[in-house]
């Protein structure tokens, strides 16, 4: 009997059991298809550097003789749908049984779960042996809790892989975190390192997706791609971060700068998310750093909290409140993304540098996601599923699992305090503390009235002003609420007066 296998774009994954042993009786498919490329609008980088993958990991199969078929985004033959692909290759290869391992979007899993009904042969899945926890660990975890919070989860994640514990197994240094120590702002020291990634030319792949019609955004440049393509790319990157970057990650991690794109970050993710690389060996990679380089704790921690901790924990997250998450608006936000989203062409400098290396790049760091694009986008009251498309489809890394918890919920606060303890919004003095963008900016950071006044200054007090009812027992924003009822009231009618100039005038912002 004949197996059929289906390898999604996001589960390359060489060291898989299924692939301990080849068998001739297998068949493994990969398929470049339209329900993946359309559900949103992609940045064509994104959609580039998953194709590459697929097709590189089609040729190591293979190389080691395992029996792969590749659909192709333009095969005259492709029907655009796993069913429909997978229907087809059961009545040609006489398949008997088929498999898949499980996927991380609900939107998939959904889809894949109905092959059991559509078809005659058994449907099987797997475990994508990827994640350190599984998909219902957070749930169980906080059964009966008041609150979720990662913390806890991040110590039991390293109790139970004995991560940077101590001979009595407790932490590392005698603290669980270090995050306190890990917000400092870069001005040209230390030295950043020549971005060393290797280069690809793309511009086949590019040809079979623009033929197609697809409707993508962002920019390219196919004869310079430097997003890995297979796990060697990727554990090159790996060990450049290691060697270079990490010793410097910690402390600059927050950073943000107009000269440095990069700074000190690890460019992992989108290896991670495609499962190229495995989070545990990354995560023990970097421990051995540790012991044998004499690297920071506060750094080496900070990084390892975000993949050991938040990354698995999100997931969790995701897990357990879809199906409904992605339909969470706290705070009733109806307000559309202004044009500039799609080109980066805005005064405020903080907003011009994030969107348009988002476009660029198809990344931007996390504390661009979260304190520029995203503390913007709450504080003038985007739509969290405007907000939400956006972000899905704009970054390299960007899954409904990890993406839908980080925007919804950590940055935009629509699940109503489900995933972060307090709205993350500030006024300019946060970006200019962790910047140098409001120095070159067309607004004046320090004024809040004015027609040069930072946006986000009187756009913060509208923000709490409006959503009092909602926020004022929150007890980690009790200081805000007293200085609201402090305020004078003339200047504060004024603030919010220069707020509203700002909202009906978004587009020129």
């Amino acid at each position: 009997m004949n197996k059929l296998r289906l390898i999604l774009g996001d589960q390359l994954n060489i060291n898989h059991s299924w692939f301990r042993q080849n068998e001739p009786n297998i068949f493994y498919v990969l398929m470049e298809i339209r329900s993946e490329t359309d559900y949103v609008k992609h940045h064509i980088q994104k959609i580039v550097a998953l194709f590459h993958a697929m097709r590189e990991f089609h040729f190591d199969l293979k190389n080691k003789e395992f029996n792969v078929i590749y659909i192709k985004i333009n095969d005259l033959t492709n029907q655009h749908s796993f069913s429909k692909n997978i229907s087809k290759l059961i009545q040609d290869l006489d398949i008997g049984v088929v498999e898949y391992q499980e996927p991380d979007e609900y939107r998939v899993d959904q889809d894949l779960k109905k092959l059991s009904d559509e078809l005659t042969i058994p449907v099987k899945y797997y475990s994508s042996e990827h994640f350190l926890a599984e998909r219902d660990f957070c749930k169980k975890f906080f059964e009966g809790k008041k609150q979720w919070r990662m913390e806890f989860f991040y110590r039991e994640m390293r109790k139970k892989y004995n991560i940077l514990l101590d001979e009595n197994n407790e932490p590392e240094g005698g603290r669980w975190n270090y995050d306190s120590e890990n917000r400092n702002k870069w001005n040209h020291d230390p030295k950043i390192i020549e971005d060393d990634r290797p280069v690809s030319d793309v511009t086949e792949i590019y040809d079979d997706i623009k033929s197609q019609n697809i409707d993508f955004i962002g920019e390219i440049d196919p004869k310079q791609f430097r997003w890995p393509k297979n796990r060697d790319e990727a554990m090159h990157a790996l060990d450049q971060f290691i060697n270079f970057r990490l010793i410097n990650f910690g402390q600059f991690q927050d950073a943000m700068h107009e000269d440095e794109k990069f700074l000190f970050h690890s460019l992992l993710s989108f290896s991670l998310n495609t499962k190229m690389i495995s989070p545990l060996e990354v995560i023990q990679k970097v421990e051995k750093a540790y012991k044998e380089k004499k690297i920071s704790l506060a750094s080496i921690e900070g990084f390892i909290r975000q993949v050991l901790g938040w990354r698995e924990y999100i997931r969790g997250v995701y897990w357990a409140y879809m199906p409904g998450y992605d339909q969470q608006n706290y705070f009733s936000s109806s307000r559309k993304l202004p044009n500039w989203f799609w080109t980066g062409k805005t005064k405020m400098n903080c907003l011009k540098h994030s969107i348009h290396q988002s476009l660029h790049d198809a990344y931007a760091h996390h504390i661009q996601r979260l304190m520029v694009v995203g503390n913007f986008s709450l504080l003038v009251g985007i739509d969290p599923k405007e907000i939400h498309a956006w972000y899905l489809g704009i970054y390299i890394d960007a899954f409904e699992w990890v993406e839908l918890p980080n925007t919804l919920g950590m940055s935009q606060f629509a699940d109503g305090g489900i995933l972060a303890s307090k709205p993350y919004v500030s006024s300019g003095s946060y970006i200019d503390k962790m910047s140098n963008y409001c120095k070159n900016c067309h607004y004046k950071v320090k004024d809040k009235l004015g027609e040069n006044a930072c946006p986000f200054n009187s756009l913060y007090w509208s923000f709490m002003a409006r959503h009092q009812s909602l926020l004022s027992n929150n007890q980690r924003l009790g200081i805000t609420y007293n200085q609201l009822k402090k305020m004078d009231p003339i200047q504060k009618d004024a603030i919010l007066h220069q707020a509203e100039l700002h909202l009906s005038n978004i587009d020129n912002l």
